[in-house]
């Protein structure tokens, strides 16, 4: 069957350094036997590896052609129904999965790269590893740790749950077309927490406020939060800024800003 034209619109680069996708599949060799979904197969350069290794691989594509393809090569995954054809970020995987457990890996599209691990995120009690190829300066921001430049809001939410790896980065000209940046592989491997010690909900406000902020002081940033005339307590965390604080501290934090909450309720 004819190759599958990239699409610009979709974020399609194709990988050619065969190398690089055994690389990235043998990330997963820890879990033999755990269902794996593979994002953004495209021509399944990946798909052969993951299939070679004994997974039992379901993929989800959105482009048309590249799913014809991948029906062509792939027969057995085509007879089984494991190859989707759909948009990963608004597809059911409880559809798919159950309440099974799953690993998620892929060559993600730069578009949406960020949004795919929001995603991994909402469905963390189930995924056990995710690991694959993205934008380097974004695969750099979710693995980076306190007191860098690059932290952001998905590196503390994602560390909160998950050991991020940064583990190889991939040059731009084993890609078709070859994208204008330089590729990162990662590895988050889920941690043995189960719950937050602290309210989650007002977790994930507190980070995005602070780093929606994050050229101020966390004391100013949080101000917001708490409402009224009652300020934070004194505490060395108010006078950082969140690019510092490593994910305890914002467990620490949230604390603060709950209990400074309830204090201005009372009064």
């Amino acid at each position: 069957m004819q190759k599958v034209k990239p699409k610009k619109g979709l974020g399609q680069h194709f990988l050619t350094d065969l190398s690089v996708a055994q690389r990235i599949a043998a990330t997963l060799d820890g879990y033999k036997g755990t269902p794996v979904l593979e994002i953004g197969p495209g021509m399944g350069v990946l798909t052969q590896y993951l299939t070679g290794n004994g997974h039992d691989v379901t993929v989800v594509e959105l482009d048309s052609e590249s799913v014809a393809y991948l029906h062509e090569e792939y027969p057995a995954l085509a007879a089984e129904g494991r190859i989707v054809e759909a948009d990963f970020l608004t597809l059911d995987l409880q559809k798919i999965f159950g309440d099974k457990a799953f690993c998620v890996i892929g060559n993600y599209p730069y578009n949406i790269s960020s949004q795919i691990f929001f995603k991994v995120l909402d469905y963390k009690d189930q995924i056990p590893c995710c690991s694959g190829m993205l934008q380097k300066e974004v695969a750099e921001r979710l693995a980076a740790k306190e007191g860098t430049k690059a932290r952001g809001i998905l590196s503390v939410l994602l560390q909160a749950w998950y050991d991020v790896e940064y583990l190889f980065t991939v040059s731009e000209h084993v890609f078709n077309p070859p994208p204008k940046v330089k590729s990162g592989v990662i590895k988050l491997t889920r941690n043995t927490r189960t719950s937050l010690p602290c309210d989650e909900r007002l977790f994930k406000t507190v980070v995005k406020t602070t780093f929606g902020q994050r050229r101020k002081t966390i004391r100013n940033s949080v101000r917001g939060l708490i409402g009224g005339s009652n300020q934070p307590v004194d505490s060395p965390l108010l006078t950082m800024r969140p690019e510092q604080l490593s994910v305890e501290q914002f467990f620490e934090l949230t604390d603060l800003v709950a209990s400074c909450r309830r204090n201005e309720q009372e009064a």
